[in-house]
């Protein structure tokens, strides 16, 4: 089997989707004659013609309206946003309209708006952020996350066809630095709302998602070597969020960490946390602890950005405390 890496695995599953339904088409900044700022859409003008490989200005509101208005024509489009950052330029439509529009006037809008999210790269505060959370709260939109190759593929695949709007969330960091073999000629689809578990456990659960499963495992390895059988649960999708999965492990191992690359203040670990202390409470044999950004903007120094990210040793340090080693 071939190995291909995060972004060749998101650019083979967005490029099988465009060949199977015409329907499909990009749109963003740069993503046709430049092949994307991170070259996802690289070759995609050449093969599917520039009808169907947008360059559009830099305008991210109408970016995702001209979307929205294909999407109820019956077009599926995929948005780029050059940096996941710059989708708060669209939040206004997204929410008010896109994620309304099903339920207000029954008007279809399957579309997708992916982009490069998180930090590890020395961005700073404009090309460093993971605003998930930003979107959790409303009510219409998918949000979706992969911490794998095949993840990355699965779920745009998922994501294009499905009916609802979804956010996907691709991890910059990730890109080029990990690989996975992946079988060719074989359709790999992830399910919209399905968690996993990366990695059984008994003594300690540690949820993620993103680049925060490469942590999390990595932490899951050092606490091993010290005797400590920790679970690990990629969530992929953080709305709808797998509760049951969740529940599942925490009820198993009576101890939960929750691992995000975000801020703090109600960030996604808060609902989860929530979830958790609603439904699981009694399972509990320790509180819920979050490891998380620090809650400032992220600076461009290496060493300061070190010190505001999370990472295997923060999450080791959190499960200690959990577990009262």
């Amino acid at each position: 089997m071939p190995e291909v890496t995060y972004l060749e695995a998101l650019r083979d599953g967005l490029a099988e989707e465009m060949a199977r339904d015409e329907r499909v088409f990009v749109l963003g900044e740069d993503v046709g004659a430049y092949g994307g700022a991170f070259k996802v859409t690289e070759g995609f003008q050449r093969r599917f013609g520039a009808e169907r490989v947008i360059d559009t200005p830099i305008a991210e509101t109408a970016i995702v309206g001209t979307a929205a208005g294909a999407a109820h024509m019956g077009f599926r489009p995929v948005c780029e946003m050059q940096f996941i950052d710059f989708i708060s330029c669209a939040y206004s439509i997204l929410t008010n309209y896109v994620a309304t529009a099903r339920y207000r006037a029954g008007l279809p809008t399957p579309m997708v708006v992916r982009g490069p999210a998180g930090g590890y790269v020395r961005g700073g505060p404009f090309h460093s952020q993971n605003p998930e959370a930003a979107f959790l709260h409303t009510p219409g939109l998918k949000i979706v996350a992969p911490a794998t190759a095949r993840d990355a593929k699965g779920l745009i695949k998922a994501a294009i066809r499905d009916d609802d709007p979804v956010l996907y969330f691709e991890h910059k960091y990730l890109y080029r630095r990990i690989k996975e073999e992946l079988p060719e000629g074989e359709e790999i689809l992830t399910p919209i709302g399905q968690a996993e578990v990366k990695r059984q456990g008994s003594d300690v659960t540690l949820i993620c998602h993103g680049k925060m499963a490469s942590v999390a495992l990595k932490a899951a390895e050092q606490l091993a070597a010290e005797n400590v059988a920790a679970e690990v649960v990629d969530l992929r999708t953080i709305r709808p969020l797998d509760t049951a999965t969740i529940l599942g492990s925490v009820t198993k191992t009576n101890r939960c960490v929750v691992v995000e690359e975000g801020w703090p203040f109600a960030g996604v670990g808060a609902q989860i946390v929530d979830v958790i202390q609603r439904e699981a409470f009694d399972a509990l044999d320790a509180p819920v602890l979050r490891v998380s950004n620090a809650d400032v903007p992220m600076p461009y120094n290496k060493h300061l950005e070190k010190a505001a990210k999370p990472d295997a040793g923060k999450v080791v340090e959190a499960a200690k405390r959990v577990l009262y080693l």
